[in-house]
Order: structure tokens, then sequence, then C-alpha cells
């Protein structure tokens, strides 16, 4: 199963390193007249690349991970990242577009056959014209990559979903809760960002403000810099969070969860909180990131250990990091769910169409509002990354709902 699954990525890695590495000779030889030169740049690239690969690839797990951005992670990671995965996609576009055109070819070839028609020549300057057209496409996502990490990773985006519930308490219309999820503090999202994130979730005066899991992403020590960074959060109701995969995976679960409540924080872990208002209330409920039985490891679960926290008479507001638990929550009569982990695909071109998000192997809710029976779900796109740190079509996010009855 392993080599069934990476096999083909590897595959594909090193066939986009091979073709690149083609391209970029080709444009030497054609630049750079002397031979001498050309061999001492490919030498000392060919050693610039070797270590970046180690430094990335085998070095990766012996590192820490640091909560600032040094000088390594801003010279040898996010280049090689930015290089990975412009490589790889501009080498997709480029082998897509080339089989088009071979396709066409023989289509054209067939129909002239086919008519008797004698085969023109081909023209070089339209197939130089189309080379070139397909080299800019491949060429497209190196450029796009290096907005998604100047830019596109910061460029922050503050949603206010208003949310209708039916049976909405009336203490409680208007009533406003701040979402932020998918921490993953590290180089690309600083503890000194995290907290810039934290004064702008503030100035919203939410009453209640909500984390939705994934505060570390690998390294275990880093629990504490993400705490200690969110700190600030300052809300009527209080701070109220659940944890997701990637906490479950770096074994944090018990620990993040004690540091938390040290600071005032409740991370709810199969449990509920009754929030009280003029003599109504609503029902908050957390759960887990597990690993479910069934759908693979992104899969629903079937939350049956929420059954015995709802509140019938109640609104009940569930806090799970993973949103394919929604079609349960609707069944089960819960009234609005806050999701994250998709990070709203983090490279999405739904612009083009809905189906271009990585987000969609996982899940059909990738980013924003989804009504289902009497249930509602909101997936927010989260403030950090994941693996590359890029961002493109799903800009960082943090929510500010207003709930309303009705």
């Amino acid at each position: 199963m392993f080599f069934l699954f990476f096999g083909p990525i590897f595959i594909l890695v090193l066939a986009s390193q091979l073709y690149w590495a083609w391209r970029i000779r080709t444009v030497a030889r054609r630049s750079i007249p002397s031979k001498t030169a050309r061999w001492a740049i490919a030498i000392a690239a060919a050693v610039l690349y070797a270590y970046m690969w180690d430094y990335n690839v085998n070095e990766f797990r012996h590192r820490a991970t640091p909560v600032h951005l040094t000088l390594a992670e801003a010279l040898l990671v996010a280049p090689f990242a930015w290089w990975i995965a412009g490589s790889v996609v501009g080498f997709l576009v480029v082998a897509i577009l080339t089989l088009f055109r071979w396709i066409c070819r023989a289509f054209a070839f067939a129909a002239k056959k086919a008519s008797g028609r004698a085969d023109a020549p081909p023209s070089p300057d339209r197939r130089r014209f189309i080379d070139n057209a397909i080299t800019a496409a491949g060429v497209a996502p190196f450029i796009a990559g290096g907005y998604g990490i100047l830019y596109g990773r910061l460029n922050l985006e503050t949603t206010h979903p208003r949310v209708p519930i039916p049976r909405l308490p009336n203490a409680f219309h208007g009533f406003r809760i701040a979402q932020l999820t998918d921490i993953h503090i590290g180089p690309f999202m600083t503890a000194d960002q995290i907290r810039r994130y934290v004064s702008i979730a503030n100035e919203a005066r939410a009453d209640l403000i909500v984390l939705t899991g994934d505060f570390v992403t690998w390294d275990a020590a880093t629990q504490q810099d993400a705490v200690d960074a969110l700190r600030g959060l300052r809300a009527p109701f209080g701070v109220y969070g659940c944890l997701g995969n990637h906490d479950a995976w770096a074994g944090v679960e018990d620990s993040i969860t004690a540091l938390f409540s040290g600071i005032g924080y409740r991370i709810l872990r199969q449990q509920a909180v009754e929030l009280p208002l003029n003599g109504e209330r609503l029902n908050l409920i957390g759960i887990d990131f597990h690993r479910p039985q069934r759908g693979g490891i992104f899969g629903a679960e079937s939350l049956a250990e929420v059954e015995p926290l709802l509140l019938p008479d109640s609104t009940n507001i569930l806090l799970s990091h993973n949103p394919n638990n929604f079609d349960r929550a609707a069944e089960l009569g819960i009234d609005l769910t806050l999701s994250g982990h998709t990070h709203g695909g983090q490279a999405a071109l739904e612009f083009i169409s809905p189906n271009l998000a990585p987000s969609r192997l996982i899940t059909p809710y990738v980013a924003g509002h989804f009504s289902k029976s009497t249930g509602q779900l909101y997936v927010n796109r989260g403030i950090g990354t994941i693996g590359v740190p890029i961002r493109l079509g799903a800009p960082p996010e943090i929510s500010i709902f207003e709930l309303v009855g009705g």
C-alpha cells in the first residue's frame, strides 16, 4: 500500500525534476556562450539542490520547528517548497497541454488522410508559438507560488457570516462568536503573527471565541509557544476549543489541553458546556479528531459520544475540527457545526471551477457555509498552512458569526 500510494508521487516528482533540468539546460546553452561557465553554474546548482533536498527531506525529522522565521527557513525551506510545488504543477500543465496538442495533431492527420488532401508542411513560426505558449503555461505555477508565499498566506480575510437559527433563544439574538482554527504554529505562522491575529479577533468584540484545532503541526515542542501566542484572547463568555488531527499526530492532546486550562481556556473533549444568558442557554459541544473506523483517516465519525451531550430543548453548537462530521451532526439535530481542517484547499482555483481544490479529495465541505435539514456547517479556512507555505484562492480567515433567530 505504501508503494501504491507514494510510488506514483515519487515518479511524478522525479519526472518533473528531470524535465525542468532539461529546460534549464536548454535555456543556459542559448544564453551562456561559455561552456566552462555553464559547467561551473551547473555544478554549483547541483550541489545547492542536493543540500536543500537533504535539509528538507532527510533532516526534516531531526530538526526542531522554530516559531519564528529563521534564516535557514527563509533561504532553504521556503525556496525548496516553492520549487517543488511549482515544478510538479508546471510539469503537469506542460504534460496535459502537450498531450492535448498531440491528440489534436492526430485528429488533424487522420482527417487529412480520410479526405485525401496532401499534408502541408508544418509552419515553423506556428510550432514555435505553440511551444512558447506551453512553456509559459508551465512557468505560471512558479509565479503563482511566489505570490502565494510572499502575499497570499498573509492576506487575512475577516468574514462576518450571519447565521439564522430557527430555535435560537431570544436572549442570544445577535450573539457573536469569533472562530480561529488551523493555527499550525511554525516559521511561516510565527508566534508574533498569531499575536497579531489575536488582536484582530479581540477588536471584533465577540461574545465568545472558539478555537477548532491544529495548534501545532508535527513538533510537540511548539505547543507551549502556541498557547502563549493565543493567551491574549478575551471574550465575555470565555474561550473554548477542540483538538485537530495534527494535535493528535503530534501526541499533544492531553498536554495542550492542560496548558490551555492553565490560562483559563477550556478544550472540550467529548464534553459540553452550557452558556447561560438571561435565563436561557446555548449548549456548546466539542470533540476530538478521532481516527474513524470507516471512510479512511479523514472519514466521518458516528458521533456516538455526542448524543448524550445534546440538549433537545436548546440550541446545540458543535466544535468539530473535521467537517466530514456534518452529515451525522445534522441527523442528530445539531443546529450549527464549526469546523476547519481543509485550509479552504490552501491552493484552490475555485474561481475557475468549484472542483479545483485539493481538499475535495477528502471532503465535499471545503470552505464556507453549508446547510442540510435543520443543521448548518461553517468551514473556516484557518490561518496557518501545511506542507508548502503557499495560499492561492484560499486566504487565511478569521470568522465573526452573528447568530440570529428565524
